[in-house]
């Protein structure tokens, strides 16, 4: 079998799928956009207000995420993600009765932690340590998961919001993770040492393995890529979910219908769920690094582009090349970690990384509302997320190898 399809019979084939399903809870944190307009006309609050509920969320994503990788290697991912989807129904189940600012922020939060235990970290060190050939299209395929949550829940939770409440929406996300995540949680994850009989172990030739020479937390944070990666991750996430909270909000200020705005926000959702996928097997045939800057490289086009919206002729350009590089994201993070610090402790270091995200995803959405609110334009935040976007490709190209660096120092 060619060496860049992945060996998906059996146990493997259920896992991939299993974590393909927990990752469609992180399709609910693109349900906030779109419910946006109702929720802030009912109460009446600012956009800065609504969007800084952002931060309490991010901060405990944020801290959780060196916790989830440390529990993920502890306890193994299975565990991780049932209890997080439990997390996601009682904080979207409690949101269907929000009353006041606090509440908000509270219940946000709380989601926050779930999307911490469901996110890249747990599922992506299952999936690696399950699948060495063709890691990078097996983890496009699961990743595709995120996007498939986030394009049915935003066209649905719109619909819902307009024939009957944007609670009634809530409600219906927190029943729904019950009925579809967890089965898939409790039953189709498993920990690598619970390979079927019938299930080929991995050779040498099957793609990158655990080695005494990978680096442990405590030495990446010693190496240049690590803090290279980290920055990285800040500029991503500042951009990413600052046109994650507005982008609805700001093609409606220029008049274009909720259903149109969202559907623009749910396609560029649905495009990752392709993006992933082709990325994957891209990465595969790749140098990661080369990969790497292929996506960052495509991600600072879309905020370039975004300067000239909303002009219908760039709309799909932008929706297009935003789609594909910020779900392509995924895919190529837990690779590059791998290819730089080796797979052992890959759910730590990422988790470590994921500390980037406090700083850069709690201040991308409060500068953007921050500077509609005091200026009334988008304009000085899309300049700010162009700008920012091309100076980190100049940073991406130092990343390399530090197992070899590590090695060639000692000898």
């Amino acid at each position: 079998m060619p060496k860049f399809l992945p060996d998906l019979r059996g146990r493997v084939a259920w896992v991939i799928l299993g974590c393909l399903v927990c990752q469609m809870g992180l399709g609910y944190g693109y349900t906030f956009g779109p419910l946006a307009p109702d929720i802030i006309a009912e109460f009446g609050w600012t956009r800065t207000m609504y969007s800084a509920a952002r931060a309490p969320q991010l901060f405990v994503i944020a801290l959780a995420s060196p916790l989830i990788g440390f529990l993920t290697i502890r306890f193994g991912a299975r565990r991780v993600l049932c209890v997080a989807t439990l997390i996601l129904s009682v904080a979207f189940g409690l949101l269907a009765g929000l009353q006041s600012l606090w509440q908000l922020y509270v219940l946000v939060a709380l989601q926050g932690l779930a999307v911490a235990g469901l996110g890249d970290i747990a599922v992506g060190q299952a999936v690696s340590q399950w699948v060495r050939r063709g890691r990078g299209l097996a983890l496009g395929i699961v990743y595709t998961g995120s996007n498939l949550g986030g394009a049915l829940l935003t066209r649905a939770t719109a619909e819902i919001a307009v024939e009957e409440s944007w609670r009634i929406a809530f409600l219906a996300m927190g029943i729904g993770a019950l009925v579809v995540i967890l089965p898939f949680a409790l039953f189709a994850v498993r920990e690598p040492e619970q390979r079927e009989q019938g299930v080929p172990e991995p050779s040498p030739d099957d793609g990158e393995l655990e080695s005494d020479q990978d680096l442990d937390l405590r030495a990446a944070l010693h190496t240049r890529s690590f803090w290279i990666l980290g920055v990285s991750l800040f500029t991503f996430f500042f951009y990413f979910l600052g046109m994650l909270e507005h982008l609805v909000l700001f093609l409606t200020d220029h008049g274009m219908p909720l259903e149109d705005a969202a559907g623009h926000f749910s396609n560029a959702i649905l495009l990752g769920m392709a993006s992933k996928v082709l990325f994957g097997f891209i990465a595969d045939r790749l140098p990661k690094r080369t990969a790497l800057l292929l996506d960052y490289g495509l991600l600072a086009t879309s905020s370039v582009i975004l300067l000239w919206l909303p002009d219908p002729a760039f709309m799909w350009a932008f929706v297009l090349s935003y789609g594909f590089s910020t779900a392509a994201r995924d895919v190529i993070y837990p690779l590059i970690i791998s290819h730089c610090f080796g797979l052992r402790y890959m759910a730590q270091i990422y988790g470590a990384l994921m500390l980037a995200l406090l700083p850069g995803g709690v201040l991308g959405p409060i500068f953007a509302a921050a500077t509609h609110d005091a200026l009334g334009s988008y304009q000085i935040a899309f300049t700010t997320f162009a700008g920012l976007n091309l100076l980190v490709i100049v940073a991406l190209w130092l990343v390399r190898d530090e197992r070899k660096y590590a090695a060639s120092v000692v000898g």
